[in-house]
């Protein structure tokens, strides 16, 4: 049994109808984007400041 190909494409424009996206441009997705990059900037400042105060 052959499975047919799938063209997933990694950002949906709002526009579109289309299934099979990896990102979505909507509020959900962009406040998601917010907070793990926050998190991470917060992680990195972590581990530059932790590598400060232990010199």
């Amino acid at each position: 049994m052959k499975q047919g190909e799938e063209k997933t494409e990694f950002v949906k424009e709002p526009e579109k109808e289309k299934q099979g996206y990896i990102f979505q441009k909507d509020k959900k997705t962009k406040l998601g984007t917010a907070i793990v990059i926050g998190f991470l900037i917060l992680m990195i400042l972590g581990v530059v400041l932790s590598g400060v105060a232990f010199e």
